[in-house]
């Protein structure tokens, strides 16, 4: 029923304004299911063992079941079902010492009539942001537009990418814009006589002929500079807005080239280019629209490149022809194979992996020598090359934890004991003959992010894995659950830290969460906190690598313990695609997103969980091809 439904439903063209009758007939089916669903398995399983913690009355961990039971949909409802899951899956709640506690089917059918409540959402592409350039957005703009340095842009704060950019400008970020405004006029247009004749042409076109009409082309300069800008063709209101700059220049009696410079300022700190907008305003009356081309157009190449449209891009939005779901997939193919998707990496992959704080993350300097900030950089590279090498081969995304190969330099080699075989600066592909090495989980980088200062963790590298790498979600732990560093010395003075850190699971609120995290983490402990290989830990306790997982999987070794996640094939490629999807609509997922990841998951499938076909997914689904309006 489902599978069927969902056939019907996407059925429609990817750029269709609404669904067509049989499409929406079928979601209505679906949404019927669900609310039967609803009231069948999950208002009785929430009265009968949730309420009296987590109501109305009492909300133990700011979670309120009941609230969510009246609008069970809606945004701030699904991220309570999901915490609620992850609970009720890993079998903390209910806690043990309450006397009514669910079956194990009960817990089943509990997280699978969960899973259609998805269905009560209406067809939706999600909130529409219309955000501000981040500040490499920003730098890589003005290089592509006017040719200067990014690191002009180094006086704005830094910022994470992906999944909400503030649409605000504080009263500070004004003044910092105008400040780096000036300083690319004073790089491509110096003031004064020293200002080349070339660069004013290339900027201004040629100069008028003497008689000409010097505010009619200056309007004319106005709209080609703003067609760039804007990334998109200015609206006749906004080119008045840049004459009126120009008008003011030349009545304070600058010159006719000065009062473009004044104009061209006017349009490096406007909101349209500073802000990615519509070329058109919506039909008012219509709650959901397709985005026009140029935006469409900004949306990928923001996406991929985080810089502002190509010359083809800007073309084929010219033509109308963007939105065309082959077209599109074309342009994925062709950008993807582009130097400057390596900002893809920069923005989206060191973030998934967690490498974007590598750079200033704290190690013992005294256990730790290793970690210079070469160190780190050559790490970041390897990660860099990798995520790019799978990416532009289109190989499949289970390749990020299972592969052969990896890209070392000099610097990084003695951390997989290569330095004999691999020297210099230069990174290059390394074929790997450890089957331990080679993925994600057996990455200096990312072993190293997911350390403490002074040793590893298996708790962080288990969480790590399971919300990074497999999409799940870990509960927090609960409060005044004490450190390793915080044990009695006496106590634990025998102990190896993988002994130490299973004392949580003789504490009944902690061991069943542990039970799931920590057998994977020690599956890792033969890498230390930067990722060398090693047969003891640090109190000299020999390394017990092995673990069984709640499903009975055992592994006795990294290499066993990948062999088995990489098996997880269908949880990676979706956590990757629901990732991709959130960072590509600068966003959080929410309600029918997660019907539309089910439909990417279609096609990913079908391709063998591809890289270009996971992106070309993304990129003509509904959520990133529309907009809506309002509520």
């Amino acid at each position: 029923m489902l599978l069927a439904g969902m056939a019907l439903l996407w059925a429609a063209p990817a750029h269709a304004e609404s669904a067509d009758d049989g499409g929406d007939a079928a979601y209505a089916a679906l949404q019927a299911e669900a609310k039967k669903a609803f009231e069948k398995g999950v208002t009785p399983f929430i009265n009968n063992y949730c309420v009296e913690c987590h109501g109305n009355r009492r909300s133990k961990a700011g979670l309120n079941l009941e609230a969510a039971l009246k609008s069970p949909g809606n945004t701030a409802s699904s991220r309570q079902w999901k915490q609620a899951v992850a609970h009720v899956k890993a079998y903390e709640m209910p806690p043990d010492d309450e006397d009514k506690l669910p079956t194990d089917e009960e817990r089943v059918q509990f997280q699978d009539w969960v899973g259609k409540i998805k269905f009560l959402n209406p067809k939706d592409p999600g909130l529409f942001v219309i955000r501000r350039l981040s500040k490499v957005e920003y730098g890589n703009t003005l290089h592509d537009l006017l040719g200067v340095d990014p690191k002009v842009t180094d006086v704005l704060p830094d910022e994470v990418v992906g999944a909400g950019y503030l649409n605000t400008l504080s009263p500070l970020q004004s003044e910092q814009y105008l400040a780096i405004a000036n300083a690319v006029l004073e790089q491509v247009l110096p003031n004064g006589d020293a200002a080349p004749a070339e660069a004013r042409e290339r900027l201004f076109g040629p100069a008028p002929v003497p008689g000409a009409d010097l505010r009619a082309a200056a309007r004319e300069v106005a709209r080609s500079l703003a067609r760039k800008a804007y990334r998109r063709p200015p609206s006749d209101p906004e080119l008045d807005v840049l004459l009126g700059v120009f008008d003011l220049g030349r009545e304070n009696d600058l010159a006719y080239p000065d009062a473009l410079r004044l104009m061209l300022k006017a349009v490096l700190v406007s909101p349209q280019f500073l802000f990615i907008t519509p070329a058109v305003e919506a039909d008012p009356d219509r709650k959901i629209v397709p985005l026009d081309d140029y935006q469409l157009a900004s949306r990928l190449s923001y996406f991929l490149w985080a810089t502002m449209p190509d010359a083809a891009l800007s073309a084929l939005a010219d033509s109308g022809k963007l939105h065309e779901p082959q077209v599109l997939k074309e342009q994925v193919d062709r950008m993807l194979q582009d130097e400057r998707s390596r900002a893809l990496f920069d923005g989206f992959g060191a973030q998934w992996l967690g490498l974007g704080d590598l750079a200033d993350k704290t190690f013992d300097t005294a256990k730790f020598p290793q970690m210079t900030a070469e160190m780190r950089a050559s790490m970041v590279d390897e990660a860099r090359l990798f995520f790019e090498s799978i990416v532009r081969e289109n190989q499949s995304a289970v390749r990020f934890v299972d592969s052969d190969y990896t890209f070392l330099d000099g610097t990084l080699a003695p951390l997989y004991g290569l330095e004999e075989s691999v020297t210099g600066p230069e990174m290059r592909k390394v074929s790997l003959t450890d089957a331990n090495r080679g993925g994600i989980l057996g990455m200096p980088g990312v072993l190293a992010t997911t350390s403490f200062p002074n040793r590893t963790s298996p708790v962080k590298r288990g969480v790590w894995v399971l919300e990074q790498v497999l999409g799940e979600r870990v509960p927090p732990p609960p409060p005044n659950v004490p450190a390793l560093e915080k044990q009695n010395p006496a106590e634990v003075a025998n102990l190896t830290l993988r002994q130490r850190t299973e004392l949580h699971q003789t504490n009944t609120t902690c061991a069943n969460c542990h039970k799931i995290l920590d057998p994977i983490g020690f599956g890792l402990e033969n890498f230390d906190a930067i990722g060398r290989w090693r047969e003891q830990d640090d109190t000299g306790g020999a390394i017990d690598a092995a673990g069984e997982l709640p499903d009975g999987q055992r592994f006795a070794s990294p290499r066993e313990l990948k062999a088995i996640i990489a098996a997880r094939e269908t949880d990676l490629a979706r956590n990757l695609t629901e990732k991709l999807l959130a960072y590509a609509l600068c966003r959080q997922l929410e309600g029918y997103d997660e019907i539309v990841v089910d439909h990417l998951m279609e096609n990913i499938q079908n391709d063998g969980y591809r890289m270009q076909t996971l992106i070309r997914e993304v990129v003509t689904s509904y959520p990133f091809t529309h907009r809506r309006i309002h509520e």
